[in-house]
């Protein structure tokens, strides 16, 4: 029974055009329809009629409308993502506190996703339905943390070895004074529990030293938050999240900030290219006097928030698909100079083991 989604009610514009998204761009489409029988079509499209019905009245009000015609567009319309089906049933899977907490989520998917679903709470159902660690609760982990939980991923493990110092208070959302001296993974899937109940929230004091360490954490769930810089150097833990996440076909995302600049780099191999293959181009493209570290320890609250958010809707974009998670992408954004964002995007290196994992097996062999 299909009916136009609310947020994307249509509306015409000069000339005949019909522009159905609103005003969201990459949404929104426009469709010449001199003749009126999109228009139409789109009113008729109020949930009371199956496609069968709608076409028949399509080609009833336009004597000059073949009903084959009629029918292509009513499928086409069905197919473009801005309808939903008004008789869809309710999965039994959510419960009605979840259908309320959630309510404002599914209105937020209805306008971004223009995939056809069963019913406009599969998105949901798949966050319900997932499993996420955040290794790191500083400064962007913590609010990955708290938007994981408050988004509804089905079940977050949290890990970090370090205690809450007075330092930290001036970014990391889950602490409070009065927390000063625990341990950051107690309070933090404390604190996440409290904010949604219905998600399954567990922790870990581990210390991760290798890759071995970080492949063991992953096993078994289905998407990494990189909250953690620590160690560094050529064999940092980005390098050996990107080797142990592309062993396990998980994909990540993982964010930070260095001085006013933000960043959020998403990888998904084989689907684009590594973290190491994104760093390595980034490195060659870079003129060889440009310093990398901006920053040092500068980082206010808003640095942290805007990079743990910018992570959060990563790993939902991987969980969900929508919107694109661009893999292979590092994203940056310049707090100190409004307006200056930029993304990164290489292309996987022929002889790169993480991204062409069935090419470097053949040759191993």
């Amino acid at each position: 029974m299909p009916k136009v989604k609310p947020e994307h009610k249509p509306f015409r514009l000069a000339g005949g055009t019909v522009r159905i998204g609103g005003d969201t761009h990459g949404i929104a489409a426009e469709i010449d329809d001199p003749e009126g029988w999109v228009w139409t079509a789109l009113h008729l499209m109020d949930g009371t009629h199956d496609p069968d019905t709608i076409a028949t009245l399509l080609s009833d009000r336009f004597a000059d409308l073949p009903s084959v015609r009629s029918t292509a567009i009513v499928s086409a319309l069905m197919a473009s993502g801005y309808v939903e089906d008004a008789a869809a049933i309710i999965p039994s899977e959510l419960s009605e506190r979840e259908l309320d907490r959630y309510s404002r989520s599914r209105a937020f998917f209805r306008r971004v996703d223009l995939t056809p679903r069963e019913h406009d709470w599969e998105l949901q159902l798949k966050l319900k339905r997932s499993r996420a660690v955040v290794l790191g609760l500083g400064g962007t982990g913590s609010h990955v943390a708290w938007a994981l939980a408050a988004v509804g991923v089905g079940e977050i493990h949290c890990v970090d070895p370090d205690r809450i110092e007075l330092s930290n208070l001036n970014r990391q959302i889950l602490y409070t004074e009065d927390d000063i001296g625990q341990f950051k993974a107690d309070v933090a899937a404390n604190r996440i529990s409290r904010v949604n109940s219905d998600v399954t929230v567990t922790r870990s004091r581990e210390r991760v030293e290798s890759e071995g360490d970080l492949a063991r954490l992953v096993d078994g769930y289905d998407v990494l938050a990189l909250c953690a810089d620590e160690p560094r150097g050529a064999e940092n833990i980005k390098v050996w999240a990107s080797r142990a996440c592309a062993a396990a076909g998980v994909p990540w995302a993982g964010g930070g900030y260095s001085g006013p600049v933000v960043t959020c780099g998403v990888f998904a191999p084989p689907e684009g290219a590594c973290y190491e293959c994104v760093s390595a181009q980034a490195t060659a493209d870079r003129p060889p006097e440009i310093e990398v570290d901006l920053g040092g320890p500068g980082v206010i609250a808003f640095s942290a928030g805007i990079s743990g958010q910018m992570v959060a809707q990563s790993v939902v974009s991987l969980i969900t698909g929508v919107p694109d998670p661009m893999p292979g992408t590092l994203r940056a954004m310049n707090l100190a100079v409004l307006g200056d964002h930029d993304v990164f995007q290489a292309l996987p290196r022929a002889d790169c083991t993480n991204c062409h994992p069935l090419t470097s097996s053949v040759n191993r062999s």
